[in-house]
């Protein structure tokens, strides 16, 4: 039997490793410690910035100016709730279209797709989310409002208009939505699927009672993403919603109207023009912080909905 002589005892610092290593992992950390922060202090310096210039808005505009008949910031007519209801207004179209669309791929992806399918589409999915915006913009003006919404919509229909808009977008988020949903699905353990099995249930019950469930916490996630997608999308809506300069309040999705990214991107197209009106500028920063906050309480909803709701296995 060999002497316990020959076997040395282990210290704390052998159990650290070697020096080399701990100055490696310190650089490592630093370097990703300098990207959150420095990441953190450009959000910061785009709040503050924006803060500044819609504070001057608001202390100098007329309460009048933003009760107005329509959205016409050279005229100084800042009617808010034209814009924020034509976003809204886009928005749910875009949803109505990608939440079953992504919904339905995901699942197919997630329980019915075999692996060598699985692989093949998921990333012709993934890329599909790459088409530039403008391309659906000018799908949209010449195969969507001609061919589809020029069907539904009663009487003539204008060739821009928001619900040409809302469909292009839509298509633009489903394979956001579908992506994050199929991720989440997947993510289900299989053996909730099998204990399924087991008691008899078919793949359809299995799919929408059991795996879509376990995943509502991811499903709901992908959905809120995609509607912030869809409130935050902009050359779709500036090429086909129909309103460069302006547009009077309309809730009808077969006319043209604005939104708020629309607004913004109409209005500083030529800095010149836009200081021509003398709130016109500051206007840009108001629109900009307000639509930051909207999108910053749907991330704050999702990220609580999923706290309150995520199941560990």
């Amino acid at each position: 039997m060999a002497s316990t002589e020959h076997f040395r005892q282990l210290s704390v610092q052998d159990l650290r490793g070697s020096a080399a290593r701990r100055r490696k992992e310190r650089t490592v950390g630093a370097i990703f410690l300098a990207g959150a922060a420095v990441s953190v202090v450009i959000s910061v310096g785009i709040v503050a910035a924006l803060i500044g210039e819609a504070l001057n808005f608001a202390l100098t505009v007329d309460v009048g100016q933003l009760v107005t008949d329509g959205w016409f910031p050279r005229r100084d007519m800042f009617d808010i709730s034209t814009i924020v209801a034509g976003t809204l207004l886009v928005s749910v179209i875009g949803m109505v279209i990608a939440a079953p669309l992504g919904l339905g791929a995901a699942i197919y992806l997630a329980e019915y797709a075999s692996p060598r399918v699985r692989k093949i589409l998921k990333p012709i999915l993934e890329i599909l989310a790459g088409i530039p915006s403008v391309v659906l913009g000018f799908f949209a003006l010449t195969f969507i409002s001609p061919i589809v919404v020029d069907r539904v919509c009663p009487g003539s229909t204008p060739v821009f208009n928001m619900a040409s808009a809302g469909i292009a977008v839509g298509i633009l988020i489903t394979p956001l939505v579908a992506s994050i949903a199929e991720d989440a699905m997947h993510a289900v353990p299989n053996s909730l699927r099998e204990a399924s099995y087991g008691l008899g249930a078919k793949r359809q019950a299995t799919s929408l009672r059991i795996v879509v469930p376990a995943a509502v916490s991811g499903i709901v996630a992908a959905l809120i993403i995609g509607l912030s997608r869809a409130i935050g999308e902009t050359m779709i809506v500036a090429i086909a919603a129909g309103a460069a300069g302006g547009s009077l309040f309309n809730l009808n999705p077969c006319q043209p109207g604005q939104v708020m990214t629309a607004a913004m991107t109409s209005l500083a197209t030529g800095s010149d023009q836009v200081r021509g009106a003398s709130l016109a500028f500051p206007s840009l920063f108001f629109v900009g912080l307000l639509l930051f906050f909207i999108t910053l309480a749907l991330n704050l909803i999702s990220e609580g909905f999923v706290r309150r709701v995520r199941v560990s296995y």
